[in-house]
């Protein structure tokens, strides 16, 4: 028996801003039923949630929450980002196992892009 990890699912307050924002990182809308979206970004997904007020209730704990991707040029990537007018929380650093930027979504969870395999990748 093979298993694997597909994406995970997030609640947010205004579904269609958080689907706006996601697109806008390359992410595709595949499925919307209601207050649910989902939406694919190579082959993992992402789903979106409508919890209105309840999902702000989530406060500083958003910020712990990570949708992790990558890239194989995290520079280029930060470029497009800022040129899109894109806000990037913590621009592209090297942290010992892996370089990486971070930014947040409408909802304060942080979505990290880090540059080759993550966690094994050589910093510069």
């Amino acid at each position: 028996m093979t298993t694997w990890f597909e994406g995970l699912s997030l609640p947010v307050t205004e579904l269609d801003r958080s689907v706006r924002f996601y697109e806008s990182l390359g992410f595709v809308e595949e499925i919307r039923n209601g207050g649910f979206v989902l939406l694919r970004f190579d082959r993992a997904t992402l789903g979106l949630l409508e919890a209105g007020a309840a999902a702000g209730r989530i406060g500083a704990a958003a910020a712990l929450v990570q949708v992790e991707l990558g890239t194989d040029d995290l520079d280029g990537l930060h470029a497009a980002f800022v040129a899109a007018g894109i806000e990037v929380r913590v621009p592209p650093r090297d942290r010992g196992f892996e370089r990486s930027m971070q930014l947040r979504d409408p909802d304060g969870f942080t979505v990290e892009f880090a540059e080759g395999v993550r966690g094994h990748n050589a910093t510069r």
